[in-house]
């Protein structure tokens, strides 16, 4: 008796947690579609705003700002923070490892406004000291947030090496293959799920980022939540209603192509590891 009244308890919470979360976003949805100019007040249906959108050239700019540093910033991400797991995980100990792992992951305990202070004042002083042109912009953004991401894709990626068994690494390089080639053959297909998960949530906050955009950006490099921002002191309109739609779909979208390939990943691993047993 006790554990199902627990249970229903149980279910209680977690209907109410879903419901603070996505209520928001499914009310957003809902009133992308109202015919009304004021968010708030529904007076029918309508896509009129999507239109209106799509003739807004300097959001859809921003938007394709955004993405393409999104992007740029969760492979960067991956790369450097690959590196970054195995020298923590593979590499025997030296000096200063300790501190390499304290400057890795410092960005996710570092208020973003500090980061973003200190990194403009980095690309103020490079341009000065050395002639290099630093003028903010979208590298200079693209450098900010694989700063950022980095720290996050660095802890993922290292834990999922750390899980990782030694001794299939080992029966590759007793067998003949050399370092890169078990990276590639053994290694890479087995942290798989941790890759995709770490591009995903890199693509996310670098998509997501406010602070360190407004720190390092240029006229002429507007990223998409600036213009959010600056549009929705002006007061909200429908047209934000109608692209955060558009993003939470794509988002959505991309969060289960995510999925798919990581449930695939690790079923094949499951597969070739009951294999590999059954022919023990």
């Amino acid at each position: 008796m006790n554990n199902s009244r627990t249970s229903r308890w149980g279910w209680l919470f977690l209907g109410v947690g879903f419901f603070f979360l996505y209520a928001p976003m499914l009310s957003l949805i809902i009133y992308s579609f109202n015919e009304n100019r004021l968010v708030t007040v529904w007076s029918g249906f309508s896509v009129k705003w999507y239109g209106e959108l799509m003739r807004d050239e300097q959001m859809l700019g921003a938007a394709w700002v955004s993405l393409r540093i999104a992007f740029y910033t969760a492979c960067a991400s991956v790369v450097l923070g690959t590196m970054a797991g195995m020298v923590m995980t593979r590499m025997r100990a030296f000096r200063g490892k300790t501190l390499f792992a304290a400057m890795i992951t410092a960005p996710l305990v570092m208020p973003e406004v500090i980061t973003g202070l200190s990194l403009l004042l980095l690309f103020v002083s490079l341009s000065t000291w050395t002639g290099i042109d630093m003028s903010r912009g979208m590298m200079t953004i693209w450098i900010a947030h694989v700063t950022m991401c980095m720290a996050f894709v660095t802890v993922i990626i290292s834990s999922r090496l750390a899980e990782l068994d030694r001794s299939l690494e080992e029966a590759a390089m007793d067998l003949g293959a050399n370092r890169i080639k078990v990276f590639f053959v053994i290694t890479l297909p087995i942290i798989s799920p941790a890759l995709i998960s770490g591009w995903l949530l890199a693509f996310t906050l670098s998509l997501d980022d406010l602070v360190l955009a407004s720190f390092v950006s240029g006229p002429s490099s507007t990223t998409l939540p600036m213009q959010v921002f600056s549009s929705a002191r002006m007061g909200v309109s429908p047209k934000i209603n109608a692209l955060a739609t558009i993003l939470i779909v794509t988002v959505s979208f991309v969060g289960v192509i995510g999925w798919y390939f990581m449930e695939r990943a690790e079923r094949r691993r499951q597969m070739e590891m009951q294999m590999a047993t059954k022919q023990e």
